[in-house]
């Protein structure tokens, strides 16, 4: 019986850390020791860093996720283990997991197999606490705010024009729409309220789009929470608790440094989920890790769909970034899975339906084109995988002319991506023509329908009544020249989560717009997303225990 992701990791004799941090010459007294294992890096040498020559940049994305599995993360791992093992100097910088996937259904975000990063138990739990500091940043916004309304209301806020909710680390459909303040007068005002998933909190981005503590700070100070009764918007900065949030946050953003199996350096921070906020790690650990290796490999969350048109559109463009090249991660079975193969199918041979998926991949292999960067297509193989699939896949590969390279890294870490690793490093030395794909100054209705039609393949984009009055009211008050973050269903290209594979002459419903001011972005909401995750009927935490000794089981 194969050993579980757990189990390997468990497996694994971990070196300490500042012998970790020695390989990309972070010296120990930079490091603030988290136990023996993991470490922030001090803020003194991310500012002394800043005069280092920046690496090559590699992005990890994917085809739209499906329930049989792309492994962007193991690839991801894999990828930078295997540049190490060629001669590269060579960091990760990925996001920290949320705690409601992790107990519900979804699983961590530390790899996989024999690619993946360690202390695991740590990483997908507690980690160095940075997920509960933005969750109490998060609440104490409210607590501020409700108390002010309490207290007299000196800002003349409207109760039910309030657009901050309260956030939680935890998959929980029963908050997403909740009454606060009842019974009796002492308890607060009555009205309606809900959470976020700390993940898809404005604090989340906002921290992972910081350049330092002060511009944090200075986008605390940004963030709208209500209007007043006539119509005007509240901020932070309004309610006068920007430096004592950014006071919550002074550890939580420095960045975390850990380890993969094999020991080399990595760094996770932050963790915005892709469907709702950006989906990529902080920008502080993505500039730390280019000055201190000549390359790094990063990734966003789920499909480039989502993910790297948010990394390429947003924090590229906010953070001054310049990719040099991209892998597009799949698997045969998932690409059976879009060819409209059952999951329960997916061990059976069937090479049309895996040749029918491929156009699924070549959507996105579309998108990374028209940034103008080079791209490969890595395939993260499974033991069902034939020789006819793969055979097949090759060569639809090859009459598309598209660079592939077959990934074994779950079964054998960075071994198993040595020929991947070769030729990313011939794309990183190609000159590329990297741009965003729409200018931030064009409108708000242009820059959706740009995102819609070119990374989505739809034919147009369609605006509810209220999408129309916010986009109305944001040109108003002068926040149409900001990126757009969209969220949509990781699933589908569409917006609707059960469409499989490329679908075509469909439309973009934008049902709801969120000005996210500190982050620097509006959030676009399509379809049916949450911003608030529920359970499935049968979640993660009902598997997981531990020992009288503190051994973990069931955590993947």
């Amino acid at each position: 019986m194969a050993k579980t992701d757990l189990e390997i990791a468990q497996e694994c004799v971990l070196e300490p850390i500042e012998t970790v941090a020695a390989k990309v010459d972070i010296p120990n007294d930079a490091l603030e020791h988290y136990g023996k294992y993991k470490a922030k890096l001090a803020f003194d040498l991310i500012k002394e860093l800043e005069k280092n020559k920046e690496g090559k940049l590699i992005l990890v994305t994917a085809i739209n996720p499906t329930k049989a599995g792309e492994g962007k993360s193991t690839t991801t791992v894999g990828l930078g283990d295997a540049l190490n093992r060629i001669g590269k100097k060579t960091m990760m910088a990925l996001r920290e997991p949320s705690l409601g996937p992790v107990f519900g259904l979804k699983g961590g975000a530390a790899g996989g197999g024999y690619a993946q990063v360690v202390p695991m138990e740590d990483i997908n739990l507690h980690f160095t606490g940075d997920m509960h500091a933005i969750t109490t940043c998060n609440n104490l916004v409210s607590a501020i705010l409700d108390n002010h309304i309490y207290q007299g209301n000196a800002l003349n806020i409207d109760p039910a024009s309030i657009t901050f909710k309260r956030c939680l680390d935890m998959n929980e459909r029963e908050l997403r729409q909740i009454d606060i303040g009842l019974g009796a007068k002492v308890n607060g005002v009555k009205r309606e309220d809900g959470f976020n998933i700390t993940v898809a909190s404005e604090i989340m981005a906002s921290l992972c789009l910081a350049s330092d503590l002060m511009d944090l700070k200075e986008r605390f100070g940004k963030i709208l929470v209500a209007y007043t009764y006539d119509q005007k918007p509240v901020f932070v900065r309004d309610l006068g608790i920007e430096g004592a949030m950014a006071m919550v946050m002074k550890d939580a953003i420095l960045p975390n440094l850990v380890q993969t199996l094999e020991h080399n350096p990595v760094l996770i921070h932050g963790g915005p989920f892709a469907n709702i906020a950006h989906g990529c790690n902080s920008v502080i650990a993505t500039k730390t890790a280019l000055r201190l290796a000549d390359y790094v490999v990063t990734e966003a969350g789920f499909g480039a769909d989502l993910g790297a048109e948010k990394f390429l559109d947003i924090k590229c463009r906010l953070a001054d970034l310049h990719p040099n090249a991209v892998v597009i991660v799949a698997t045969i079975r998932a690409l059976k899975q879009h060819g409209g193969v059952a999951y329960e199918d997916l061990k059976e041979e069937n090479v049309e339906a895996m040749l029918k998926g491929c156009e699924n991949l070549a959507k996105h292999i579309d998108t990374i084109q028209q940034f103008g960067l080079p791209y490969i297509v890595a395939i993260n193989e499974f033991v069902s995988d034939t020789p006819e699939e793969v055979k097949a896949l090759q060569e639809w590969c090859q009459a598309n002319g598209h660079p592939m390279a077959l990934s074994q890294v779950w079964a054998k870490g960075g071994e198993g991506a040595i020929d991947l690793a070769n030729q990313v490093v011939q794309l990183c030395e190609q000159e590329n023509d990297f741009a965003p794909l729409y200018d931030v100054n064009d409108s708000i209705e242009s820059k959706i329908e740009s995102i819609a039609r070119k990374v989505y393949g739809a034919k147009g984009v369609e605006f509810t009544p209220e999408a129309k009055e916010q986009i109305e009211r944001f040109n108003e008050l002068g926040w149409n020249d900001l990126p757009i973050c969209m969220a949509k269903t990781q699933m589908s290209l569409s917006d609707d989560g059960k469409v499989m594979g490329r679908p075509t002459d469909f439309t973009i419903t934008v049902r709801e717009l969120r000005p996210s001011l500190g982050a620097g972005f509006i959030v676009a909401l399509t379809g049916k997303v949450l911003t608030m995750p529920g359970l499935p009927k049968h979640p993660s935490a009902l598997d997981m225990d531990i020992d009288a000794n503190g051994k973990i089981t069931g955590l993947f």
